[in-house]
């Protein structure tokens, strides 16, 4: 038998550490690492992998009752606010212990002009007429934006949308680039004049920022949701510190 059953909430990068960093340091325990599956190709973690949703905190709770999970690791996305609403209350129905691994917000510099809004429909609304904005929001967040028939937006997303886009765009296919430069020449390549993103912090996608603030961009921030009572950490050593 396992010294503990972790069961990880994943999907972002520092899930993808996180599990690497379990694997290595706590072979005796078994981890079970869980994927939304909302990409087609995701990055499959060390450890065992499960894919897709668990139909809600009563859903996730019996996941946990019945694979006899001892310690619950939620690093979702800081926007995945759903499934961290579920992790809380399943935890709390079923008292498996909860963490939840949350990366530090991203702060505007001297140089940025930030609008900090408190949703895709207000981040709509704050777009002038004609505005060419770079949309990196993800397809499952741009229907706010179909009733801006003015606009002509730039879309990023990983993998090819499975059904038509709301409105008319420039879909650019592919991860971020981890490089500004990069970033910088794909604004001016498209005449880019917003940049419109979550406010998701972490390194991984932050090179989109420094290109806007290097091109003079306004950018137009979503505000992140609360997320719900418990503990929380920033860093990964914190997560392996609390499982020790």
């Amino acid at each position: 038998m396992p010294a503990e059953t972790i069961l990880l909430l994943a999907g972002t990068a520092e899930g993808r550490a996180l599990a690497e960093r379990i694997s290595e340091e706590r072979p005796d325990s078994r981890l079970v690492t869980a994927l939304a599956g909302r990409t087609l190709f995701p990055k499959r973690p060390a450890g065992e992998v499960r894919v897709g949703g668990f139909g809600g905190a009563e859903g996730l709770a019996r996941f946990l009752l019945a694979e006899g999970v001892t310690r619950l690791v939620d690093a979702t996305h800081p926007f995945a606010a759903g499934i961290a609403r579920n992790a809380a209350q399943a935890a709390s129905g079923t008292g498996v212990p909860r963490l939840k691994l949350l990366r530090p917000a991203w702060t505007p510099g001297a140089r940025d002009r930030w609008t900090p809004v408190s949703c895709l429909g207000a981040a709509r609304d704050a777009l002038p007429e004609g505005a060419r904005p770079f949309l990196a929001l993800g397809r499952q967040h741009l229907a706010p934006f179909r009733h801006r028939s003015d606009l002509r937006p730039v879309l990023r997303m990983v993998d090819p949308p499975e059904e038509p886009l709301p409105f008319l765009a420039d879909l650019v296919l592919g991860l971020p680039s981890a490089d500004p430069v990069e970033e910088i020449a794909l604004f001016r390549r498209f005449g880019v004049t917003h940049l419109v993103c979550r406010n998701s912090g972490g390194d991984a996608s932050s090179a989109k920022l420094v290109a806007a603030r290097r091109l003079g961009l306004p950018v137009v921030i979503v505000a992140r949701p609360v997320s719900p009572p418990g503990p929380t950490v920033s860093e990964l050593q914190e997560v392996l510190d609390w499982l020790s």
